[in-house]
């Protein structure tokens, strides 16, 4: 009858014993259900992980069901975190698409590709942004993803930006929040925009990315190693897609000399949201950490903190109480 909301027969039987006897241990119980004491405690782990028992405060090291009312909830709202957690991974993977791309293209020669050029090694790279950046006349976009930038990578960009600028081309850039604590990054935006620039950052990146005139893209073919390769993507639909990601990330963001955090209704700031979004996804502390060029140290900080404030006891009962707070999408019915 549970079966639809996560509980297996045996399970199911010992929550509803449980409840008619709430006096019974481990042995009455697989005696009163013919069920090896194996099972009755393999179901009671099961029934524990989703709250549907407690240890009672009567009897020490005994466990006791949680009304029907409580439960149910609690086993409707599980649900509800795992189809929004599958609406986050399938949004996530929109975002991925650029990736993909880039993959396509490493493995298909470009002559059978059309709007796709391979680029291999940096100094292929870098001459090829230069080209790119000189020919630009309205837009330049950019994915600036990983922590605060080194100085002298930032010196060497600013003849290139000035040119840019001097020419009228609308020069728009997103690095993580992270880099809000790089003075030299912080230094590089003030003096971007005295000159026309606009730098904004969010909480996280899909990939490294330049658009050039709304025409023409460079995406890294390897998201660990962007110096190794890169594809030049000139196809409309493609340059659609990707125009329309970046003016999306680029609407949620906030411009990089604002010193307050904006939060929502909820009270989370941008950074929060996406922690709890990827907590959602599944990911480690590592991989949060890596995705928002933080330290291994401070995603853990801001996922403690989060389950602190719903008093989650781990990280799925986070999840289901993230549902209930709206801190996650519900699913349609």
């Amino acid at each position: 009858m549970l079966a639809t909301l996560g509980l297996d027969a045996t399970s199911e039987a010992v929550y509803r014993t449980m409840l008619a006897h709430p006096q019974e241990g481990v042995a009455t119980l697989a005696d009163r259900l013919a069920t090896p004491e194996g099972d009755i405690r393999r179901s009671l782990d099961l029934l524990s992980e989703l709250a549907l028992v407690r240890p009672s405060y009567e009897r020490q090291g005994q466990l006791r069901a949680v009304s029907p009312e409580v439960g149910m909830e609690l086993l409707m709202a599980r649900q509800q975190a795992e189809l929004a957690a599958q609406q986050l991974r399938i949004e996530a993977s929109r975002a991925a698409a650029t990736q993909l791309i880039a993959e396509f293209a490493d493995l298909t020669p470009a002559s059978s590709s059309p709007g796709v050029e391979q680029l291999l090694g940096l100094d292929a790279i870098r001459d090829r942004i230069a080209g790119l950046a000189h020919e630009a006349r309205t837009d330049l976009m950019t994915f600036a993803p990983g922590g605060g930038h080194r100085a002298e990578s930032l010196e060497a960009s600013k003849p290139n930006d000035q040119a840019l600028l001097g020419r009228g081309v609308r020069m728009r850039s997103l690095f993580l929040d992270s880099v809000r604590n790089s003075q030299t990054t912080v230094a590089y935006a003030a003096w971007l925009g005295e000159l026309g620039g606009e730098v904004r950052t969010a909480p996280e990146l899909p990939t490294r990315l330049m658009i050039f005139d709304r025409s023409t893209a460079v995406i890294p073919v390897s998201s660990e190693d962007s110096a190794a390769g890169a594809v030049v993507l000139t196809g409309q639909g493609t340059l659609m897609a990707l125009c329309a990601l970046f003016d999306n990330v680029w609407g949620a963001a906030r411009p990089l000399g604002t010193a307050e955090t904006v939060r929502d209704e909820g009270g989370l700031s941008p950074q929060e949201t996406t922690v709890i979004r990827l907590l959602a996804q599944g990911l480690t502390d590592e991989a949060i950490a890596k995705r928002l060029a933080v330290s291994s140290r401070t995603a853990r900080r801001l996922a403690t903190d989060l389950m602190d404030r719903l008093s989650a006891r781990s990280r799925f009962e986070f999840g289901v109480r993230a549902v209930q707070r709206g801190w996650l999408p519900h699913m349609a019915d």
